[in-house]
């Protein structure tokens, strides 16, 4: 866009000595201007315009496959979990899923620590053998990759 102003300035220079003062100044500038940026536009389209190919740019967010997949992922491990006994489930849920301290979900459940890791290991033994039937499940835990 400089360039092309530029140009407009030098050609307006160029030709001050053939304004006859017919029409306003103003009307002349106008018209030099506009004739110069035809010339311009006129020069490009004759030119080759390569356009480079654009890189999709990376995205962090997971696409709306594989958003699906992991809700359907999600949607089995709940299934699996509803199969569970009332407190494995609700000490797996409070512990794992919603990340509370196991004294924490103790209390909460009115169980000592100890029946707390029991009921949260078997509900683990019970996910994890979920996992080896089902590789949504084993994909969402990342246990097909040694998690």
């Amino acid at each position: 866009m400089e360039d092309l102003v530029q140009d407009a300035f030098i050609q307006i220079f160029r030709s001050m000595g053939s304004f006859r003062g017919e029409a306003s100044l103003a009307t002349w500038l106008d018209r030099v201007a506009v004739r110069s940026a035809y010339s311009y536009l006129n020069k490009r389209r004759h030119e080759n315009v390569r356009l480079a190919v654009v890189p999709e740019p990376m995205s962090t967010e997971p696409g709306a496959d594989q958003r699906l997949i992991t809700r359907e992922a999600t949607r089995r491990l709940y299934a699996t979990l509803d199969k569970l006994a009332a407190p494995q489930r609700v000490a797996f849920t409070l512990h794992v899923l919603d990340g509370r301290t196991l004294k924490d979900v103790s209390l909460a459940m009115s169980a000592t620590i100890v029946a707390t890791k029991v009921r949260v290991w078997r509900a683990w033994q019970a996910v994890r053998g979920a996992a080896k039937r089902d590789p949504l499940i084993a994909e969402l835990l990342g246990t097909d990759k040694g998690g």
